[in-house]
């Protein structure tokens, strides 16, 4: 049976439909074709026993019945007109006897049932069954009680039965035919539903063929490009199977075009820091080679540079490892319940110490989130950060926490209104900003720190001048306090 079910698995889905079409099309059609066997079966046997009985009723009434109790052999053509050759009468005593009637097509041999109708006749009583005779007939035999005397109030002759059968020929015939010729149209009706199976498992099939030769394309060619038509209107299986297709090969040209933006874009950042860094040791280099050391101002500012330059190039390639963590996702085991207030109060005392000549205000009330704490931090520190670097030298920046939502205001330049929906773009740097340090990543780890926590992070500008960055976080259920292990 397993292996049956392995082979049948491994068939290709249209040979398994048509294969299972064709089954149940031949258990339909052989239920159909054996019920109407059997209830022509019937009916042919209603018709020879409606003609036993006829004879049977005419044999039993009156004198013919007395003359067949004492069995007194007839002439031909005496008999001729009440037994064609075709049935078999025979009287049958309790013993066992049987008294063939000269007319008779052939004898039946009598059953223990026969002998018993004779030895105690009652009315009504009587006894079918199909047997063969002696001469090789089919025939189907009915034996009832003789009765003397017309009418309702015949009584039963003691001792004596009657016999009569009809040949079966023709019904078999008809039978045999008639299952021929279901046997031929079930046959043909088995060919014919599994050839509609395969025609319809093709058709059916043929948008999942589509949809198997574009994913073949892709994976030889890796182009991300191809899609496949689908209609409107059309909401069966295979057509949200190849919207859901065109949407994930959408998605994955995306998420490539983003990857190779990104690749051209770090490439590009990088190149700049790493050029300065190539001048300044060339130039330290040659110094040293030549013998003509450069005048230590020179020197130190070298040497400043190329530190600043680490820094810088240090910085991108941590912004860089934060970010392609942040594009795998945040396991499920690294999340969990962060009082935000506490981490906006850690940000805080970093941008007051990068900013010391600025006044920065805050109003914290508690707020707990569900986030990875890292990932969280960061993002926070990153827009006091851009908030401390924008802000003149004596402003004030003023950060608020209240239900979730936290503002931080500066009264810098502000951004641009056509700069706006690109500040968290990978690697996106307003040209007034150029000469500011920084790699344009900053916003960009904001805002998928804040997505991945199931906020949502804006930037814009603030009444009076400046720019407003607000982060909505949703609530987690306060944890519960921590237990003193004194």
């Amino acid at each position: 049976m397993n292996r049956f079910v392995r082979r049948f698995g491994s068939r290709p889905i249209r040979s398994r439909l048509a294969l299972l079409v064709s089954t149940a099309v031949a258990f339909a059609v052989a239920a159909v074709s054996v019920t109407c066997w059997f209830i022509v079966q019937g009916k042919l046997y209603e018709q020879a026993d409606a003609s036993i009985d006829n004879v049977s009723l005419r044999l039993r009434s009156g004198d013919v019945a007395a003359f067949f109790a004492n069995c007194t052999q007839t002439t031909d053509d005496s008999s001729s007109q009440l037994r064609p050759a075709f049935y078999y009468i025979q009287l049958i005593k309790s013993d066992g006897t049987t008294c063939v009637n000269p007319g008779s097509a052939g004898m039946v041999k009598p059953t223990d049932a026969d002998e018993e109708i004779a030895a105690d006749p009652e009315p009504g009583a009587s006894s079918v069954r199909n047997t063969t005779a002696t001469n090789g007939d089919s025939v189907r035999v009915r034996t009832v009680p003789v009765m003397i005397g017309p009418g309702p109030d015949a009584e039963a002759y003691p001792d004596v039965a009657l016999m009569v059968g009809v040949s079966l020929e023709d019904t078999e015939k008809t039978l045999s035919d008639l299952a021929l010729i279901l046997l031929l149209v079930s046959g043909i009706g088995v060919v014919g539903a599994g050839a509609a199976g395969l025609a319809v498992a093709r058709a059916g099939l043929r948008p999942v063929d589509r949809l198997t030769e574009a994913v073949e394309h892709v994976a030889l060619t890796e182009d991300l490009s191809i899609r496949i038509p689908v209609e409107e209107d059309s909401e069966d299986e295979i057509a949200r199977l190849s919207r859901s297709f065109n949407s994930m090969t959408a998605s994955l040209a995306g998420s490539r075009e983003l990857q190779q933006q990104l690749i051209a874009d770090a490439g590009h950042e990088l190149r700049t820091p790493l050029t300065s860094l190539r001048t300044n040791i060339e130039l330290l280099a040659r110094s040293e080679e030549t013998g003509r050391p450069l005048p230590p101002a020179d020197r130190a500012a070298l040497l400043a540079s190329v530190k600043a330059q680490m820094t810088e190039l240090a910085a991108l390639i941590g912004d860089l490892q934060t970010l392609s963590r942040s594009d795998a996702g945040t396991p499920a085991d690294r999340v969990q319940v962060v009082a935000l207030h506490d981490t906006v109060e850690a940000a805080l005392r970093r941008a007051r110490l990068r900013g010391p000549e600025l006044t920065i205000t805050a109003d914290v009330h508690p707020w707990f989130v569900r986030a990875e704490p890292a990932a969280l931090e960061r993002a926070i520190v990153n827009v006091l950060d851009n908030a401390v670097k924008f802000s003149p030298g004596g402003g004030a920046v003023e950060v608020a926490l209240r239900a979730g939502e936290l503002t931080v205001r500066d009264h810098g330049p502000g951004i641009p209104a056509d700069e706006l929906p690109h500040v968290f773009d990978r690697f996106w740097r307003s040209p007034s900003a150029r000469a500011l340090p920084g790699s344009g990543l900053g916003l960009s780890i904001v805002a998928r720190a804040v997505q991945q926590s199931g906020g949502e992070v804006t930037v814009g500008p603030a009444d009076g001048g400046g720019t407003v960055a607000t982060v909505r976080l949703p609530g987690a259920p306060t944890p519960p306090p921590a237990l003193d292990g004194s």
